[in-house]
């Protein structure tokens, strides 16, 4: 269908603190609390009406921007910040389609970045945020879902003059046969200082809030068989860490999955490949190594593109993350040897359509090892933001995607009842009540999702507006 174009009229941003759970800790941080964005957009398409959209992502610190020198607060601020300048461009653009909105601006929200010290992947966190409220918007004047929006190209998607790579592949004959999964695996991320078995915990300082807190009460609360393991930056320590997850995943007769985040904890290859091949050398890690899928963004985001990362491809696939910061990223990446890239939702969710041609498009010449585009979470809260990142994966045919944001924090937790109670009744498949508080339902590893599939980005409900502060925006970081 044509795409309609869009008058972006009114932004408001929001926030809700988040209190975790249980600490995570991953790469320099170990998070306990971070505030949880919630955007609000008024878009109109001539003759067909306006309509409000809805979107939300958390404000992790030290990932966007892992400077060391900076606080979790000044994190929080430089979101903020991309989130107010994106604001800024959104509401200044003529009308146009939802896709031109982000294609048409991309430079301009890379250079007003610069210009306000903040890099490429804090500045691409408010369109990130904004462009899918906006797309819930226009599902909702034209009564449609995201499934079929996408289908339908209803953003007016393509690639001429912005990824060039992909002049001459069928974008729409691509998005077309995309089908949407009525559920999908769960993939259990392991942090650097989580517990393992009940005799890693000091009893005195259990939550006990009925929820699982050690990874062998995960697997038997959940059933899950695919798991992200976080490392260590010493191999032995790393070595050590990795056979005593094992010994649990391998009391299981049936196959598990395992994926290995190096958080940028290396400055070279080489350091990969020792800790590799010293994993392939452990005796108690042989079913383990034999299952991992591939090892995650394990070069410092500085040097990915200084490193070639073939010799360590060679013996397992190897993806970009944190390094992925602009829109070519990715075939950059391959060239290197890298054969996956990520699909965080807090990085745009177009980027993600778009590196998903680009598998396709690859993989169908041939020529090389498969690549792959993996579905991971950045501590995703239960409700619109996890609900929006698992319908995207689901429609690019993720069979996996890591999910978080239900172990590490409470569900719901913090919402208001009422608001809590309407996504409960409008996704039954997807939530369950837990005492006083509804979360992530997970049943034999897998998440069922059907009810995304609704009129909108994947929410039938929404969030009490009233409850949420507004969003306070720093003049500069």
């Amino acid at each position: 269908m044509q795409a309609p174009k869009v008058d972006v009229r009114e932004i408001r941003l929001h926030e809700r603190p988040v209190r975790l759970r249980l600490p995570f800790k991953f790469g320099i941080v170990t998070l306990t609390e971070a505030p949880q964005a919630f955007v609000r957009v008024r878009v109109a398409v001539e003759g067909l009406g306006e309509a409000w959209g809805q979107a939300a992502e958390l404000m992790v610190p030290k990932w966007f921007d892992k400077n060391p020198n900076l606080s979790n607060e000044q994190n929080f601020d430089q979101l903020r910040l991309a989130l107010g300048l994106a604001r800024d461009i959104r509401l200044a653009a003529p009308a146009q389609t939802p896709f031109a909105h982000y294609a048409s601006s991309y430079a301009e929200v890379v250079a007003t970045g610069r210009e306000n010290r903040i890099d490429p992947l804090v500045a691409h966190y408010g369109p990130a945020v904004i462009d899918r409220a906006i797309l819930d918007a226009l599902c909702r004047i034209l009564n449609m879902s995201f499934p079929d929006a996408i289908r339908s190209n209803l953003p007016g998607l393509t690639a001429e003059g912005f990824a060039r790579d992909l002049d001459g592949f069928d974008l729409n004959g691509f998005l077309a046969s995309l089908t949407f999964r009525q559920s999908i695996h769960a993939r259990h991320t392991v942090g650097m200082a989580d517990a393992l078995t009940e005799g890693d915990i000091d009893p005195r300082h259990r939550v006990g809030d009925g929820l699982p807190e050690t990874l062998e009460e995960v697997i038997r609360a959940y059933g899950q068989t695919y798991f992200k393991i976080k490392i260590l930056r010493d191999v032995g320590e790393n070595v050590a860490r990795m056979e005593s997850v094992a010994a649990l995943l391998d009391r299981s007769p049936s196959p598990y999955h395992v994926t290995v985040d190096g958080n940028e904890l290396f400055e070279d290859g080489e350091g990969v490949v020792e800790l590799w091949r010293a994993m392939k050398a452990s005796p108690k890690l042989a079913r383990f190594t034999g299952s991992v899928l591939w090892i995650e963004q394990p070069i410092a985001r500085a040097r990915t593109f200084d490193v070639d990362m073939s010799a360590l491809a060679a013996e397992c696939p190897v993806m970009i993350d944190e390094a992925d910061a602009d829109i070519d990223a990715f075939p950059r990446a391959r060239a290197l040897g890298y054969r996956g890239v990520s699909s965080k939702i807090c990085k745009g969710f177009y980027k993600s359509l778009l590196n998903a041609a680009r598998v396709r498009y690859w993989n169908g010449a041939g020529r090389d090892a498969p690549c792959f585009l993996s579905g991971e979470d950045l501590t995703c809260q239960a409700g619109i933001c996890m609900q929006q990142d698992l319908a995207l994966m689901a429609l690019l045919g993720a069979e996996h995607v890591e999910k978080n944001g239900h172990h590490f924090g409470r569900g719901m937790d913090g919402a208001p009842e009422s608001e809590q109670q309407a996504f409960l009744a409008a996704h039954r498949d997807l939530y369950r009540r837990q005492g006083d508080v509804t979360t992530l339902r997970i049943e034999e590893g897998r998440i069922a999702i059907g009810s995304l599939n609704c009129v909108g980005y994947a929410s039938g409900a929404e969030p009490d507006w009233d409850s949420l502060a507004e969003m306070p925006m720093p003049a500069t970081v």
